[in-house]
């Protein structure tokens, strides 16, 4: 709560764009925090296997399943909104391989650490390198019918961004995820896990939808796309976005 660097954009979220009160901002911060904290013990019981009083509903579930059928692959987009990590471990009932693809760093260190709480699991990492190697990788997952997921609502600074209105004012979106779904050609489905109650998780998935022509244009559908389920779904549980900077320019 007293994380100048956190604390401030989350609660200008509230305040400027959810159009709470300055005390239900507030408030909100701290629900924020709470949830958070929250959502990661979920994601360890879940992923480890403990024992527990969880339900979920899928709602799309059948939109996955005929994504695979098409036997192209998939991409899976999602944002730092939810628990998308439940919802990527549930996802095993699809009986297909899932690459995640993430930022080079702590990656092994993650991927280690997850292995020795949770043991191994048909998911594979790809990281995201200069040498444009993790092309090559995701190329490689998609020929073989495999989904390939990744947030498509943070970048790090220098890379391309498309600019798209959001919660009214322009915010900045990472260009890659779309440019991989446009460029590719997969369907492209974007999945989300909301926590509903203390045992309860709401999982969606939106029917597939495959970005063709040019390639500009294919990214700015993408971008349009995502933009709106996103605020569509930011307005629903707009507690449970984790977005701890200015995103807004």
């Amino acid at each position: 709560m007293f994380s100048h660097s956190s604390s401030r954009p989350i609660f200008r979220y509230f305040r400027t764009r959810i159009g709470y009160g300055w005390w239900r901002s507030l408030r909100s911060v701290y629900r924020n925090y709470y949830v958070f904290g929250q959502t990661l013990i979920d994601k360890v019981v879940v992923m480890a296997g403990i024992p527990n009083r969880f339900t979920f509903q899928f709602e799309g579930e059948h939109h996955l399943r005929q994504l695979i059928a098409a036997g192209k692959g998939g991409i899976l987009l999602s944002a730092h909104l939810g628990n998308w990590e439940v919802a990527g471990h549930l996802f095993k009932r699809l009986e297909t391989r899932i690459n995640i693809v993430m930022f080079d760093g702590e990656h092994e260190r993650i991927k280690q650490y997850l292995s020795s709480v949770t043991g191994e699991r048909n998911v594979n990492v790809i990281v995201i390198k200069d040498d444009l190697s993790h092309i090559y990788a995701i190329n490689d997952a998609l020929s073989n019918n495999e989904l390939v997921c990744m947030h498509a609502d943070r970048f790090l600074e220098g890379n391309k961004t498309e600019t798209a209105l959001f919660l009214g004012s322009n915010a900045r979106f990472p260009a890659g995820p779309f440019l991989l779904a446009a460029t590719f050609r997969v369907p492209v489905s974007l999945v989300f896990a909301f926590k509903e109650s203390a045992t309860h998780y709401h999982l969606f998935a939106t029917p597939p939808r495959e970005y063709h022509g040019r390639r500009k244009q294919g990214v700015q559908e993408a971008v349009q796309d995502f933009v709106h389920v996103m605020e569509e779904k930011v307005r629903q549980y707009p507690e449970q976005w984790f977005n701890y900077y200015d995103f807004w320019e």
